[in-house]
């Protein structure tokens, strides 16, 4: 009989994927976690894992093998219970190469930003050639609806993240799923509660480069020099390099001011164009990776250009949640200065010019609560002309040099009540209102609807 699995830390994007495919492939699978969310509490619900809500060293099951995801740590009762009975464990990272990605060609997506994304348009572009890749992506492709599946063929495509995989191996997750295609995306500073400096997140990608194999390919944006800074230290691998902006082995053209027409260079020779609904040329240098990984994997450039037009995009990826008055209400997963800077720049460039862009933002991430990026959020920001700021509890960083950036345009908030009050009562009609975190933001999407429609139509 399959031994069981029992998640610790279930509900996060990449535990609760890992869970789906256990499932998937035969394996009994429970878990655990606090305060579960959507999408993933609907996604266990869906594929019939059992879950609990809370860490009590009584649920841990004696016959299972237990799977510890990264939020787990020495002190927790249910860690030391676990520890001091003998239990089986391992870290999902460990978990997934073993018995999910052993034997498959697997496309990993790595870089700061837009992982997501360009993984989801690879998934894509792989299921419109036949080739029903399985995935594990850290967010839900709207074409898909899930997260994560086992997939029918040899490819498997894999969201490749930098953050250590538990307490016990600190290395980054994304040395253990050895890809045969690698994109980096991009590479700057952030886990600043793992990592001291850039450098040292440049030798975590060097381990992962080092485990590319010569027959395989390793597609770099072609802007970023501290990729080439990996590159440097060694690299044994074919390289193609991609950019949005720049002459490189794949490159793009924006057509109109939003980039949501644009045409595909390969060599600096136009291949054809694609329309879709994205904007921004970060979502052009997002396409140019998954077009040449696809392409690797088999599927031709063409081919490729011509399945991209109908790609629709990553939910909580400026996903209209909902409009009442003609105010829109968008969530958008960014929590970086620079996506939230290329995020706003691509809103701004896609709405009419006399609207008003309001920003709703959380800094929920170790990394922006820690303060290191609060030099740089104001100049992302300058785009919005409405900026209101959640203050969690234990923020470690003051707003009042952001006020000095934002002026009158800052608004703070310390509780979320509080802010989608405030929100509710600037927004006019035709005002674009992007929410911004990596995480539930409170259930700030619905509430703010709920109150937007209050105020223009009495509740109805």
């Amino acid at each position: 009989m399959t031994r069981p699995i029992h998640v610790l830390g279930i509900g996060g994007t990449f535990m609760g994927g890992l869970a789906q495919l256990a499932a998937a492939s035969g394996v009994p699978v429970s878990g655990v976690d606090e305060n579960l969310y959507p999408p993933m509490d609907g996604q266990l619900r869906q594929a019939g894992i059992p879950y609990l809500e809370g860490y009590r060293p009584e649920d841990l099951p004696e016959d299972a093998l237990i799977v510890v995801g990264n939020v787990m740590r020495r002190g927790l009762p249910v860690v030391e219970a676990m520890l001091d009975r003998g239990l089986a464990y391992t870290s999902g990272p460990q978990w997934l190469a073993e018995n999910v990605l052993h034997g498959r060609w697997v496309l990993a997506v790595a870089g700061t930003h837009g992982k997501t994304t360009t993984a989801s348009m690879l998934v894509f572009l792989l299921e419109a050639a036949g080739m029903e890749p399985g995935f594990l992506i850290g967010g839900v492709p709207r074409d898909f609806g899930v997260s994560a599946r086992l997939g029918r063929g040899p490819f498997f495509v894999i969201e490749a993240d930098e953050y250590d995989c538990a307490f016990f191996d600190k290395r980054a997750k994304f040395v253990h799923y050895r890809p045969r295609t690698l994109v980096l995306n991009n590479l700057e500073y952030d886990h600043a509660d793992i990592y001291p400096d850039l450098a040292a997140i440049e030798r975590q990608f060097h381990h992962l480069v080092r485990t590319v194999p010569s027959q395989g390919e390793i597609l770099v944006n072609a802007e970023s020099g501290a990729l080439e800074r990996v590159l440097g230290q060694g690299c044994w691998t074919p390289v193609v390099r991609f950019g949005a902006t720049v002459p490189a082995d794949l490159s793009a053209r924006a057509l109109n001011a939003e980039a949501s027409r644009f045409e595909v260079l390969a060599a600096g020779r136009p291949v054809g164009e694609i329309a879709w609904s994205l904007t921004g040329e970060h979502n052009l240098a997002n396409a140019l990776a998954a077009l040449g990984a696809a392409r690797h994997a088999g599927v031709p450039l063409a081919q490729g250009i011509e399945s991209l037009s109908g790609f629709t995009g990553v939910k909580r990826r400026q996903e209209l949640r909902g409009e009442v008055n003609g105010i829109r209400v968008i969530d958008d997963f960014a929590h970086h200065p620079t996506a939230i800077r290329l995020t706003l720049a691509g809103l701004r460039a896609a709405m009419p010019r006399e609207r008003r862009l309001l920003v709703a933002l959380e800094p929920r991430s170790n990394t922006m609560r820690l303060g290191v990026h609060s030099e740089t959020l104001g100049g992302s920001l300058e785009l919005a002309d409405e900026v209101f700021l959640f203050l969690p509890e234990g923020l470690g960083w003051s707003p009042e040099g952001l006020g000095v950036q934002l002026g009158a345009r800052l608004h703070t908030s310390s509780g979320v009540g509080e802010l989608v009050a405030s929100v509710t009562a600037s927004a006019h009609p035709g005002d674009w209102v992007v929410i911004m975190s990596n995480g539930g933001f409170g259930g700030i999407h619905e509430t703010l609807l709920t109150r937007l429609r209050e105020k223009w139509y009495g509740g109805t």
